[in-house]
């Protein structure tokens, strides 16, 4: 059955059973929509019902999600992809945007980029990292008592980071914070999607042309001066990296520290140990997993997963939120947990597509939640748990404030 042949038809239902659109209500704030959990349980690869009419799958098993991540069968190209939130046609990724690419086209863009993102790269920034911390940490104490989290500490971190690696000047925050939030709301307006891409690929260029002219050392410098890549390609390698930069780590941190304030136990415990942030680290990313809608793929050819065919030029949505809560691979896999080995979560992906970013998002989450609990042991909500607005409208999970006293 292709794409085109599986329209859901007026009751409802196609020939595997009956599509429901992707689930993304939460009862908890911490907790994946239940409807993913009965799926998982009972249909891993489920038909999905996609807005513009077409239905492709859904995968919620955590082998089954690595099967399809790692499988080259599916495709990581946008222009193949029916989304499974926004009724909008399939749309060809923007030059340089290559994790929406497959080989060679990713191999390229990814090879350039590999060298700045290394694991020693990453250490030789925690010097940084930990400034940059300290300093938010000592303005929250001038400020304080109370702050929102997310403004005063979550996101100036990683803010602050991405824009000094790349060299984008860290004033302008305000103005990719209010774009790239148009950009992954999940109701968007298109034409404001559109407006926010057009705004930031023209600040981009003309950054450009100064680095170009005047070479400051940083990642975009490196890239003008060394790489074959057009202006075109190097402003949306550049826009990618600053987009994921701003939204991903500050929401971790942000809905990381919700979490553990409630969860007291596992709050005191990394209070007191801190030698155990590594793991917490690993566990709030398995246990949160902010990738609201999860990762496409589109089949290239026919293909088997769990005993279902998926058919050349469907779409499957792989659910990290569920495939990092699958108790085949997690024990009390509901339980947030610090002490547990979370090794083999999904929260960066799998496969050749993995977050390029993550060692630096580690650092930064380590350091964060480390000094934070370090500074304000008896940091607490200031506000009720049910009243702290949550980013359900984002391809991004996470609140939109926290607001915590001391």
């Amino acid at each position: 059955m292709t794409i085109d042949a599986a329209r859901i038809d007026a009751q409802g239902t196609d020939a595997a059973g009956t599509p429901q659109p992707l689930p993304l209500t939460r009862t908890c704030p911490f907790t994946p929509p239940a409807e993913l959990t009965r799926l998982r349980e009972q249909e891993p690869v489920s038909p999905l019902a996609h807005p513009d009419g077409t239905v492709g799958w859904l995968v919620t098993e955590h082998a089954l999600a690595k099967q399809v991540l790692t499988d080259s069968r599916f495709s990581a190209r946008s222009e193949l992809q029916h989304s499974p939130v926004l009724d909008q046609e399939p749309q060809a990724a923007m030059p340089g945007g290559f994790i929406f690419m497959d080989p060679p086209d990713h191999t390229r863009y990814r090879k350039l980029l590999t060298g700045q993102f290394t694991v020693r790269r990453m250490r030789q920034l925690e010097a940084r990292v930990q400034e940059i911390t300290d300093q938010q940490l000592a303005m929250m104490r001038e400020k304080g008592p109370g702050a929102d989290l997310v403004a005063d500490f979550a996101l100036p971190i990683p803010s602050l980071m991405i824009c000094e690696l790349l060299g984008v000047p860290y004033e302008d925050h305000d103005f990719f914070q209010k774009n790239s939030s148009a950009i992954f709301e999940l109701a968007q307006n298109p034409e404001e999607v559109g407006q926010a891409f057009g705004a930031l690929h023209v600040y981009l260029g003309e950054l450009l042309q100064r680095k170009r002219a005047e070479p400051t050392g940083d990642l975009l410098s490196s890239l003008a001066a060394e790489s074959d890549l057009s202006d075109v390609e190097l402003i949306g390698v550049a826009l990618l990296l600053l987009v994921a930069g701003h939204e991903t780590t500050a929401n971790m941190l942000s809905l990381g520290t919700f979490a553990l304030l409630r969860h007291p136990d596992q709050f005191r415990l990394l209070r007191e140990k801190p030698e155990l942030v590594d793991g917490a680290v690993e566990e709030l990313l398995r246990y949160l997993s902010i990738m609201h809608v999860g990762l496409i793929r589109a089949a290239l050819e026919d293909v088997e997963v769990g005993g279902r065919l998926i058919r050349a030029g469907e779409t499957v949505t792989v659910s990290m939120a569920a495939a990092n809560r699958d108790p085949k691979k997690f024990g009390a896999s509901e339980d947030l947990d610090i002490t547990r080995n979370a090794g083999g979560h999904l929260a960066f992906g799998h496969g050749i597509h993995q977050c390029l970013g993550q060692q630096l998002a580690r650092i930064e989450m380590r350091i964060g939640f480390t000094g934070l609990l370090r500074e304000f042991p008896d940091l607490r909500l200031a506000i009720p748990a049910s009243e702290v607005p949550l980013r359900s409208d984002m391809g991004i999970y996470g609140v939109h404030r926290l607001p915590v006293t001391w």
